[in-house]
């Protein structure tokens, strides 16, 4: 019963994550072209504030916590969780080719698929993060029994559900630019959320064997979503001569997840 609950509720909170996802992306049936440079702007520096405030009260200080629990020095699995976040994303983006929403050039090795695909791949892989996160947190809830991280985990899935609004945007927008159907450009955007859902309930159906690793493994999950944020979201929306309107966009970005966490968590 305890498994079933689990994966209900990471099913629920990131099957909530991509609905937010396919409303960002289905932006593509009222507008034909990018959204302004301002908006464009205020969607990243917005996601990446979240990113931050997720980071850290939602996978760092639980995991500093659940060390402590566990009779372990609590830097050791958050330092060392957070690094091999780091290098895993790190690895992933030399690896794989993408292309990030925005870009011209695509990064990683030379391959044919198409810019689709590239950009594709590139919001995917930084949903899978995301999708873990969500899932460890439900984990945790489910583990524990106790109601307050419940409501963080629900926090975490409400802010990330946010954040993914302008991500999916960022993927349909694009596509429509370049002559897609709307509605095969509203798909691409869409599915690129698909990675939360499959990476939120997969941490669940292994949760017997990764539960003493927890705090690594939440760790890593903030190490992988700030790796995003400071290698592509803060560079994006700094973007321009003026960067107060990006600035202001993280600051807030990171006040709703704080509030969100501490009001719900």
């Amino acid at each position: 019963m305890e498994l079933f609950q689990m994966m209900s509720w990471a099913a629920m909170g990131t099957g909530f994550t991509f609905l937010m996802t396919a409303l960002g992306a289905a932006s593509v049936f009222l507008f034909r072209k990018q959204v302004s440079e301002l908006a464009h702007r205020l969607s990243l520096g917005l996601a990446a504030g979240i990113m931050i405030a997720a980071s850290v009260w939602s996978l760092l200080i639980p995991a500093m916590e659940a060390a402590e629990a566990a009779g372990t020095a609590s830097w050791l699995p958050a330092a060392g969780g957070f690094l091999f976040g780091v290098l895993f994303l790190l690895l992933l983006d030399e690896l794989l080719p993408h292309l990030h929403p925005g870009s011209k050039d695509p990064e990683g090795p030379k391959s044919g698929l198409s810019r689709a695909s590239l950009l594709f791949l590139a919001v995917t892989l930084h949903n899978i993060p995301e999708g873990m996160s969500v899932g460890l947190l439900f984990v945790v809830a489910g583990q524990t029994g106790d109601p307050v991280a419940l409501s963080a985990a629900l926090a975490l899935a409400l802010g990330m559900g946010i954040q993914n609004v302008p991500e999916g945007a960022s993927v349909s927008l694009p596509l429509r630019q370049e002559g897609y159907t709307a509605r095969r450009a509203f798909v691409f955007g869409a599915l690129s959320g698909l990675a939360e859902p499959v990476f939120g309930i997969g941490v669940v159906l292994v949760a017997a064997w990764i539960t003493p690793f927890m705090p690594w493994l939440l760790a890593f999950s903030a190490g992988a979503m700030m790796y995003v944020v400071v290698e592509e979201l803060i560079p994006e929306a700094h973007l321009g001569e003026h960067s107060n309107v990006g600035t202001l966009s993280v600051m807030a970005g990171f006040l709703i997840m704080m509030v969100l966490d501490c009001a719900l968590g």
